[in-house]
């Protein structure tokens, strides 16, 4: 039996869905190979040990909406995904500030962030909470998990990027048919998957929640669930506002593991077995931490070239295959 391999990805910019399938699929091979896999590469990268996809939904975003770079004459919507990622940005920063040991100029850049967020007495001022938003990322950019590789990523952009959660989340932009942006985007992630035989799903950053909520529906079998980055343990921001409530593994999920960096802000609270409600299987997320090496730890391509990924990957979809 060929397994369907669905890859789901988060935030960012449009995308060339072919290429990023290419990509990831590269990574896998890499970290497949580190963990003692390299016999199956071949298989992997060239199309005959999976049917892979990738769930590509980014283009949804271009459509008129919320864009969450907190103008001073933004929208009652813009002013919603701008407070949102303001939430998601004070936890992501105050998780970190939890670490047993900071070192010390990364707890000065946090601290200054945070007061940036959540300024003492309630100050706001013109294009808050997007002005906050803004110059709490300017700042933020100082940490090696924001860095990017050719130089300092632009923090209005990384606003709005990380508005796309938001804007997920909050479940409004009604398109033409009057169904709003999350259910169009499951939709795309649903329609990837395979109604009738197993179906290996990795997702990353908003990619997870997107996953998480559409394997709810879904009724074929998931032999495993991989998580990447993901933003679902965030207990303000992301996990009251996941469905349906009380957040649980999907039933058809046989085994969720999900992985984390140090470096990855997203990534806040990243232990999801503490949040998520086992099946009626008693599977649930099992979460572990990789380090990456880079100053920009966030990519899927990161996660999927490490060997604690890549290997139960594949050796998921040999099971399959030869089941």
């Amino acid at each position: 039996m060929k397994p369907r391999l669905v890859f789901v990805h988060g935030i960012g910019g449009p995308r060339d869905a072919a290429a990023d399938l290419e990509e990831w699929l590269r990574a896998a091979a890499h970290g497949a190979r580190a963990a003692g896999h390299g016999g199956r590469l071949s298989g992997l990268t060239g199309g005959w040990a999976a049917d892979a996809r990738f769930a590509y939904y980014g283009d949804l975003f271009r459509t008129p909406g919320s864009q969450g770079t907190g103008g001073a004459a933004g929208s009652r919507t813009d002013r919603q995904d701008d407070e949102l990622v303001a939430e998601l940005l004070l936890e992501a920063v105050d998780d970190r500030l939890a670490d047993p040991a900071p070192a010390p100029d990364e707890a000065r850049v946090l601290r200054h962030a945070r007061t940036q967020l959540a300024p003492p007495g309630g100050a706001q001022g013109v294009g808050a909470p997007g002005r906050h938003v803004v110059n709490a990322l300017t700042t933020l950019m100082a940490l090696p998990g924001l860095r990017s590789t050719g130089g300092w990523l632009s923090a209005r952009l990384t606003a709005g990027t990380l508005g796309q959660v938001a804007r997920y989340l909050n479940r409004g932009e009604p398109g033409d048919g009057g169904e709003t942006l999350d259910v169009r985007i499951r939709r795309r992630v649903a329609a990837c998957l395979d109604g009738d035989g197993p179906t290996v799903v990795v997702a990353h950053s908003l990619g997870t929640v997107v996953a998480l909520e559409t394997l709810h529906a879904h009724r074929g079998e998931v032999p495993l669930l991989i998580t990447l980055g993901s933003p679902i343990g965030t207990r303000t921001a992301v996990l009251p506002r996941l469905r349906p409530q009380p957040p649980r593994a999907p039933a058809c999920v046989g085994r969720w593991l999900n992985f984390w960096d140090r470096d990855d802000l997203v990534a806040a609270r990243p232990r999801l077995e503490d949040v998520v409600l086992p099946n009626a299987s008693s599977v649930g997320p099992v979460s572990s931490r990789v380090d990456s090496d880079g100053a920009w730890v966030h990519p899927a391509a990161k996660y999927l070239a490490q060997a604690a990924v890549a290997g139960p990957l594949v050796e998921a979809l040999t099971a399959v295959a030869e089941s």
